[in-house]
């Protein structure tokens, strides 16, 4: 029965994160529509992008939701924190501050090193780029070092809330940026793009403002502390943060290796790489979150009762459902991906040939939707078991294999933007594989149960992909010269996600493909 009582709360607690997410993505999207629509993917809309990498790191990656920050409180705070419905008691208050003390001295440290040194950083990156967009690029990112400082305190923020169930707020703040640029962007422009940059930082800060009252209603009080030694719990935290640090800067690597590689190509390459990257992140971020923000913390508890079968159980239902959601996702891009692009991005500055270069960026990414998600999954339960550095070191391992692909695909085949993307997707294959394999040292999951699924879907998505692709040409001969463009993309979008959530759905039930029973049956019961 409890069993019973955590599946359906964590359940819950997707649905309710998935919808936040999907408007926070939603606005998301309106911010890049509204940036696109205003610069194109110009050279100088690449440096901004370029310079917009580097502080992102901060409050994406690293401070965002499921980054170490986040990761590690949520692993360390958990457990010192059994009754959720009273105030945190005086020691925890205390690992707390002395915790926000070193992110806040760390990321200082670095934002400051960032601005001295920006127009020789953004040299290195942009290797092959011009002097002017070189140091346009190294002004941008002066102007958003102050985000390095937000990025470890809202991380911070986002694992306690997360640890006090406050699962809605540390995915709704995110909007806050996109709405800030948006605002800014409408009402004022610039053909440098300073005004991006400028809002970007505004932006962060807005986040951080908006959960600093949350976490003073959950009754933490900030007093500074620098206690940093003989402090055991601190150390924990320590230990999963800064090979997830890492972790994560080996992560960062690969995209700047990416924008050493896309330096070389047209003008406004990497920003479309940058959008590609955006529209992959609307379904995949949000399915991700959704299940990962609410399994991480259970996965941490049933470590530590040392149940295994529970793990086992809830990864695979975890993993099984976002296998099964992704598919067709990926079919969905490849069939009526470049309606998607135009429909969305092409106005104003951003002409046929953008969307050409963004949907060829997207198309090869879409393929790592699978791996993607079995390998931040899976990372989660190494957090769980408090090993941060296995991830690390099998990130690590595949810097060289990025390199290899870049040179393989851009230099030798001649692939341009879709090679940048496409050894991405070969890279995070690597990545799961490689995390996969090594877990069988700490907990044996059931994989077979879980491929054998995924077998399943893949045959019943072959054939969804066969008739969605037959819907989508048969649209196209029939009304693509004889509808107003906008409606003829939204039509055959419509039609396509219609037919192939028909097909795959039937052929899933009439396949008995697992844990879509399952869902099934709630649904189900919710209407009864």
């Amino acid at each position: 029965m409890e069993k019973t009582n955590e599946n359906t709360s964590i359940l819950k607690a997707a649905w309710m994160i998935a919808l936040v997410t999907v408007l926070s993505k939603i606005i998301g999207f309106l911010r890049d529509v509204v940036t696109a629509k205003y610069y194109g993917t110009t050279w100088q809309s690449d440096a901004y992008f370029y310079a917009y990498q580097i502080p992102s790191f901060a409050i994406i990656l690293l401070g965002g939701v499921g980054g170490p920050l986040h990761s590690a409180t949520v692993a360390v705070f958990s457990k010192l924190i059994p009754d959720l419905d009273k105030k945190p008691s005086e020691f925890v208050n205390k690992l707390y501050n002395t915790f926000l003390c070193l992110s806040v001295l760390f990321f200082t440290g670095l934002g400051v090193l960032f601005f001295i040194f920006a127009p020789q950083v953004m040299s290195i990156i942009i290797n092959n780029g011009t002097s002017e967009m070189i140091a346009l690029s190294a002004k941008h990112l002066q102007i958003m070092t102050p985000v390095f400082i937000v990025g470890g305190i809202v991380g911070i923020y986002y694992g306690l809330l997360i640890t006090y169930k406050k699962f809605m707020l540390p995915n709704f703040s995110p909007m806050i940026m996109s709405l800030v640029i948006i605002c800014v962007t409408f009402f004022r422009q610039d053909t440098n793009c300073y005004v991006l940059a400028w809002a970007t930082t505004i932006g962060a800060i807005c986040q951080f403002l908006l959960q600093f009252p949350q976490i003073r209603k959950i009754g933490f009080r900030f007093k500074p502390n620098f206690c940093f030694w003989n402090n055991p719990e601190l150390k924990t935290l320590i230990e999963l943060v800064f090979p997830a640090m890492l972790s994560s800067t080996i992560g960062q690597l690969h995209i700047y290796i990416d924008m050493f590689f896309t330096s070389s190509l047209r003008d406004g390459a990497w920003t479309s790489v940058g959008y590609a990257n955006r529209i992959f992140q609307f379904p995949v971020g949000i399915l991700v979150t959704a299940f990962l923000v609410p399994l991480f913390p259970l996965f941490t508890r049933l470590v530590a009762q040392k149940d295994d079968d529970g793990i086992r159980s809830y990864f695979n239902k975890g993993v099984g459902l976002l296998f099964y959601v992704a598919i067709p996702i990926i079919i969905g891009i490849s069939v009526v991906g470049m309606d998607a692009v135009r429909l969305v991005f092409e106005r104003g500055e951003f002409d046929y040939n953008s969307s050409i270069m963004v949907f060829d960026a997207l198309l090869y990414l879409s393929v790592s939707i699978l791996p993607y998600v079995f390998r931040d999954s899976i990372t989660r339960v190494y957090y769980a078991f408090d090993d941060a550095k296995t991830p690390f070191l099998v990130a690590t391992s595949s810097i060289v294999l990025k390199v290899v692909f870049n040179y393989l695909f851009i230099n030798v085949m001649g692939m341009q933007i879709g090679g940048i993307t496409l050894s991405t997707s070969l890279v995070t294959l690597y990545n799961a594989i490689g995390l996969g394999v090594l877990m069988g040292k700490k907990i044996k999951l059931d994989y077979k149960d879980l491929f054998v699924n995924l077998a399943k879907m893949i045959l019943i998505g072959a054939i969804a992909f066969i008739v969605s692709f037959i819907t989508a040409k048969i649209i196209g001969y029939t009304l693509g010269t004889s509808m107003n463009r906008y409606l003829f993309e939204m039509f055959r979008i419509a039609m396509v996600s219609m037919v192939l959530a028909v097909v795959y759905v039937v052929l899933s039930l009439a396949f008995k493909v697992g844990y879509v029973d399952e869902v099934k049956e709630r649904i189900f019961a919710k209407f009864k």
